[in-house]
């Protein structure tokens, strides 16, 4: 236990200042502070000491440099244990400063608010990181307060023990600052980083969300991130780890059409999608593609719903929908399931980078964020696709672009019949994908197929056009691609390459 005698305190947000000064007030403790800080605490009546009167150096260069200085940097850092630090203190006429109270000045809001360099320049803390680490390092004799989110905790503390702080409690906010300090620094980083020359992986996050549990009920999990800012939760339980791998998959995948869509998912893999004129259609079309998997699904939509849908849809249990807005009357319907997720869309979830954990380290990448257009399809067979068919290439193709690998996709009139994801073979999730069109009477004549990667042999090619397809859409590259193409000529059938290979895992 260390009884707190003294305290700098260097604050940008002056938010709960009131309530902890006077705390200070009532025990004692000496208050030393700078700037505007000085001026807040001396209107509230409270007597403190600035930090010129220590130094007997004023504040410089517009404020630029205040704290930084031996007197200020000595109280902090000299260990009480140590008789030579104390001797050289004492020579130097260096105050004791037991506890420092920090607020950084707010460069991440700044940084979204404006592009003015000057003005982003000018909000990286050097004083206060300064002190936030010097104050971290000499955790054994001082308390440091690196954010508002604290100053409760610390009056509880000071109460609770007349004044005085633990090593343990000491020990928990040097922890605590440092994970500011780094928080800080990461983002000041990846700021001059921008253009990505120097190659780092460096993320950090300090907002975070304690999940249920992970992927399985016996594992751990946690969000970090605001997931307030992708969506609005309107009804519904807690959202769960699984959860949120579903609806980042949703969202990603409605990103890519324009007209009025729907999807269903089941483990990050549309299990339905349609494209139509109107929501009620797109519903009921993408409920036929799988209408078992669809129970308990995700549902995620780029259009409005209205009430008709919403009556439809509440025939059938599922867990999450997320849609843009919902119309008078739809979400008394949708919330009759009390435990349902009900989600608004704000924004697209698109990042430029995807990272993930491997092998004790991490992989990164860019985000596939490549899209084929018309003008992107070379058809190497004789044959060419007709508008029709084209239309369902390239929309086959954002579904595949989405799907676990290997995978293949089945579709007609921008209707998902059938995919066949995750398998281990090319000719495996064909097979599925035909097998599963035929459990729920589809007809795949005059249907097209979408593969994430090349069709090594013509074996998939062949199958495919046995159980009706007319066209192809695949990224081409292999050393037996003329055995495809030379079967699709001679059975009349289209085939496009885009050369856009779009594995997933």
């Amino acid at each position: 236990m260390k009884k707190i005698k003294s305290v700098l305190i260097s604050v940008f947000d002056k938010t709960g200042l009131e309530k902890l000064a006077d705390t200070f007030h009532n025990f004692g403790i000496t208050i030393y502070s700078t700037g505007g800080t000085f001026t807040f605490i001396e209107n509230l009546g409270i007597p403190a000491t600035k930090v010129e009167d220590v130094t007997s150096y004023p504040s410089i260069l517009g404020g630029r440099v205040k704290t930084l200085h031996p007197k200020v940097f000595g109280g902090i850092l000299g260990r009480r244990s140590l008789e030579e630090d104390m001797q050289q203190m004492q020579e130097y006429a260096i105050p004791e400063i037991d506890m420092v109270i920090v607020d950084l000045y707010p460069f991440e809001k700044t940084l979204a608010t404006t592009r003015d360099e000057t003005a982003i320049i000018e909000k990286i803390d050097i004083g206060g990181i300064s002190l936030i680490r010097a104050a971290a390092k000499n955790f054994r004799d001082v308390l440091i307060v690196p954010s508002i989110e604290y100053y409760n905790e610390v009056i509880d503390i000071l109460k609770t023990n007349n004044g005085a702080a633990t090593a343990e409690q000491r020990k928990l906010f040097a922890s605590r600052a440092f994970a500011v300090s780094s928080h800080y620094d990461t983002a000041i980083f990846n700021y001059f980083n921008a253009n990505e020359k120097i190659v780092a992986f460096k993320e950090s996050r300090q907002e975070h969300k304690v999940l249920r549990y992970g992927e399985n009920p016996h594992q751990k999990g946690y969000y970090f991130g605001n997931l307030n800012e992708s969506f609005e939760q309107l009804n519904g339980k807690e959202i769960s780890y699984n959860n949120i791998l579903d609806l980042d998959a949703g969202i990603h995948l409605i990103d890519e059409f324009s007209e009025p869509t729907l999807a269903i998912l089941k483990h990050n893999n549309a299990c339905g999608l349609a494209s139509r004129p109107d929501l009620l259609t797109a519903w009921k079309d993408a409920l036929a593609g799988d209408p078992v998997s669809a129970y308990g699904g995700v549902i995620v939509t780029n259009t409005p719903v209205d009430r008709q849908t919403a009556e439809e849809m509440n025939k059938l249990f599922f867990e999450i929908i997320l849609a843009p807005s919902y119309q008078e009357g739809t979400l008394e319907i949708l919330k009759s399931k009390k435990n349902r997720i009900i989600l608004k869309q704000i924004h697209s979830a698109q990042t430029n980078y995807v990272f993930r954990s491997s092998l004790k380290g991490v992989l990164v990448q860019q985000k596939d964020l490549k899209t084929e257009l018309a003008e992107d399809l070379n058809f190497v067979s004789t044959r060419q696709g007709t508008p029709d068919e084209i239309s369902d290439l390239l929309f086959a193709n954002k579904i595949v672009k989405h799907s676990k690998s290997n995978a293949i996709v089945l579709v007609k009139n921008k209707q998902l019949l059938a995919s066949g994801v995750g398998q281990t073979s090319r000719v495996d999730a064909l097979k599925q994908a035909i097998e599963k069109a035929g459990v729920f009477n589809f007809s795949l004549q005059g249907a097209v197929m979408a593969s994430d990667a090349f069709f090594p042999f013509a074996d998939s090619v062949e199958i495919a056009h046995q159980a009706g397809i007319t066209a192809v859409i695949q990224p081409g590259g292999s050393i037996r691609d003329i055995d495809s193409i030379e079967y699709c000529n001679n059975n009349d059938l289209a085939m496009a390459f885009t050369g856009f290979r779009h594995f997933k895992h």
